[in-house]
């Protein structure tokens, strides 16, 4: 199973509409969940509300800046590993306040799709295009190019 553990309701309509046409495409090769949870004034609450949806066994990939950059070939053949050795793997999408050095500890890799800095909405849907192109890549069908 896919989890996204995110910080934040999403109110433009345009960006619902992007973030659940790809979570319905994806759900075609794989369940998925999207965990909204709520913004924090500080990130001692973010980081406990954000801990406590974490499984035991779950295997985390946070979304930094600092992370590593991969090439969308490069992520699928890490996700299809990933998926080999873990039967959950959660993303965490940090808020505006970052992600705490607690959740950075708890991270089994970080991840960057750049050095610039995304509204959290739009990124979401990011991150769910770049899910469903590594399944497309790696069951060989037409989309990636």
């Amino acid at each position: 199973m896919i989890k996204i553990i995110c910080l934040g309701k999403i109110k433009e309509n345009y960006l619902k509409d992007f973030i659940d046409d790809y979570k319905r495409r994806i759900e075609k090769y794989h369940k998925i969940e999207i965990i909204e949870l709520k913004d924090e004034d500080s990130l001692l609450k973010e980081e406990a509300s954000i801990l406590k949806n974490i499984g035991e066994k779950d295997y985390v990939i946070t979304l930094e800046i600092a992370g590593k950059k991969l090439s969308s070939e490069d992520f699928a053949k890490f996700l299809d590993q990933s998926f080999i050795k873990n039967s959950q793997i959660t993303f965490i999408i940090g808020s505006s306040l970052g992600l705490s050095d607690s959740v950075k500890q708890r991270s089994n890799f970080a991840l960057s799709f750049s050095d610039m800095t995304y509204p959290h909405g739009l990124f979401r849907g990011i991150l769910l295009e770049q899910i469903y192109r590594t399944f497309k890549i790696n069951n060989h069908e037409t989309y990636h190019k």
